[in-house]
């Protein structure tokens, strides 16, 4: 196992370890906490039983035998991390640039108890770069849910927090975040992610079409310039209308949408014409929680969130830029002789 795996894990267990006495007030009580098997491939057994052992339903039920009180979450133990609770607030609400090039956008879905029962809840992540090309984490948000209205609240704080201006959003067709991103950010682009329209798109062609189907659509991103996509877009439309209308009909309403890129040509289209790079965050962020299962409170799946983030954050501080400073610099100098 790789060092940032064992590292990661560790994290993981110290959020969510009980403490040693209640644990064995539990053992008395013959109430020794179920491990599932890929705990049990992780951790020990003790450790794999102190974090089921978390499970507040079974610590009320524990607590009520006994008469002895739970052990609360203590905030300090988020120290083991390196990250306290006042660390993992201050950089949710850091003061941001005023400026920032491209925003990618997605929410993030957990299994989260709440009241003593389990909910499906989204946690709105917010990417950025800034005008050095690194990257940064600008929001970690909980909604119950993904709408016109969450998404209003968190661009509303990211503005009180210092962001003006915004060159592009990247997010999917959600209609929640487009018309959110056209009131907040007047004056930004909204690119909607290639990816997710592609899949759109190959939902309504047969299994046997779908690999030449898919090769030549690929092909309208792939092209020079916007002049260029639009033509080859037209051209495989007009090839597949009679076959698959319906696919057709969504390449059509979405294509405006997924060629915005093409007005920022010093930018590498790879990354900028897609949600990947945040959904890759997220894959490493869900391979984590994964282990957990069902997380005890919506605090303690939003802790261990920003811990993971902030490293990442931390990390890109000392790497090279992701997009090229010169490239964004030669854009923003465009932009202000246009506007003067």
């Amino acid at each position: 196992m790789s060092v940032p795996a064992i590292r990661a894990i560790d994290k993981l267990a110290s959020i969510l370890a009980n403490s040693e006495n209640f644990l064995q007030r539990m053992h008395e009580l013959g109430q020794e906490p179920a491990m599932s098997k890929q705990l049990q491939r992780l951790f020990s057994p003790s450790e794999a039983a102190d974090m089921v052992g978390r499970d507040r339903t079974t610590l009320a039920r524990a607590e009520a035998e006994t008469g002895v009180p739970a052990p609360a979450r203590n905030p300090e133990n988020n120290r083991r991390l390196g990250y306290s609770l006042e660390q993992v607030q201050a950089f949710r609400n850091r003061p941001l640039c005023a400026e920032y090039p491209i925003l990618w956008v997605d929410a993030l879905y957990e299994k989260i108890r709440d009241d003593g029962k389990v909910i499906s809840e989204a946690v709105l992540v917010i990417y950025g770069v800034n005008l050095e090309g690194k990257r940064e984490i600008l929001a970690v948000e909980p909604m119950y849910e993904e709408s016109e209205a969450s998404w209003g609240a968190v661009f509303e704080n990211l503005k009180a927090r210092g962001l003006q201006r915004v060159w592009m959003v990247v997010a999917d067709a959600h209609r929640g975040i487009q018309n959110a991103c056209r009131r907040h950010f007047l004056g930004s682009s909204y690119q909607r992610c290639k990816i997710h329209l592609m899949r759109n798109i190959l939902a309504r062609v047969s299994h046997r079409d779908k690999k030449a189907f898919s090769e030549k659509m690929k092909q309208i991103w792939v092209q020079p310039d916007r002049k260029s996509a639009v033509r080859t877009a037209r051209i495989f439309m007009a090839e597949y209308r009679k076959r698959y209308p319906e696919a057709v009909a969504v390449l059509a309403q979405g294509l405006e949408d997924s060629l915005q890129f093409y007005a920022f040509p010093e930018m590498d289209p790879r990354k900028i014409s897609s949600t990947n790079v945040l959904e890759r965050l997220n894959r490493e962020i869900r391979r984590r929680s994964r282990v957990v299962g069902v997380f005890p409170s919506e605090e303690s799946y939003v802790q261990l969130l920003c811990c993971y983030l902030i490293e990442y954050t931390e990390d890109w501080e000392h790497e090279k830029s992701y997009i090229r400073k010169e490239a964004i610099e030669q854009l923003r100098a465009t932009r202000e002789e246009a506007a003067a």
